[in-house]
């Protein structure tokens, strides 16, 4: 998992804690979910007394529309706010019509799947060929597609943190799309763009670590 190996890049006074999934690695034996506000929930009670100190939610593509219901469904349990959120590679809640329409709120086909990973050129040729890599993979890739697919973006109270979007200017989320996040926030928003396309974080992993760091500094002695 890239948010393992960011243990090592970061700065000693910042903690990457990667959050896993049921139907994933150790949570292999847990049902997929298919409801973000459910998954939301689940991680939130799991996870709330974590969010007692200091703590921010980053997601990517999937992950950020998780990072954000995750925010709101933690706050909904009395915890504070995080210190900050990052939203990277994806449209922002209230834009989903336009940015995934209807294609992914119904279960797809094997070849359906490795055709849209094939647009999003972030898996070797190889890994898409191996069969048996595939027959593990896609069950898990068909729930988070269904993930977005199905999400409902209901409008509440703007967060109290600030929000920071990165996009690759190659990406399917058009400018207008990220900086929709905006609204999302009562507190600072940022929007930064990087080359490239829907992996940016990995093709600029550096530069977007030091990102995170210069946003985080300031708040690292916050309680």
């Amino acid at each position: 998992m890239v948010y393992r190996r960011w243990r090592r890049k970061v700065p000693a006074w910042l903690q990457v804690c990667p959050v896993e999934l049921p139907g994933r690695g150790m949570r292999l034996g847990e049902p997929l979910q298919t409801d973000m506000q459910a998954l939301a929930r689940q991680l939130a009670a799991e996870h709330r007394a974590s969010a007692s100190a200091p703590y921010a939610l980053l997601g990517h593509s999937l992950g950020a529309l998780l990072a954000f219901e995750l925010a709101h469904a933690l706050q909904a349990l009395g915890c504070p706010p995080p210190l900050a959120l990052f939203a990277c590679g994806t449209a922002a809640p209230s834009r989903r019509e336009d940015y995934d329409g209807v294609q992914w709120r119904e279960p797809r086909r094997d070849d359906e799947l490795i055709e849209e990973l094939r647009k999003l050129q972030g898996t070797p040729e190889e890994v898409l060929a191996n069969q048996e890599l595939m027959s593990l993979t896609l069950p898990i890739l068909r729930a988070d597609f269904l993930l977005c697919g199905r999400y409902v973006y209901r409008q509440r109270p703007p967060l109290d943190c600030p929000l920071h979007v990165l996009g690759g200017e190659d990406d399917r989320a058009s400018q207008e799309q990220l900086q929709a996040w905006g609204q999302e926030t009562q507190g600072a928003f940022t929007l930064d763009i990087f080359p490239g396309g829907h992996f940016f974080i990995h093709q600029h992993e550096d530069q977007v670590l030091g990102l995170l760091a210069d946003a985080l500094a300031p708040l690292r002695h916050c309680a």
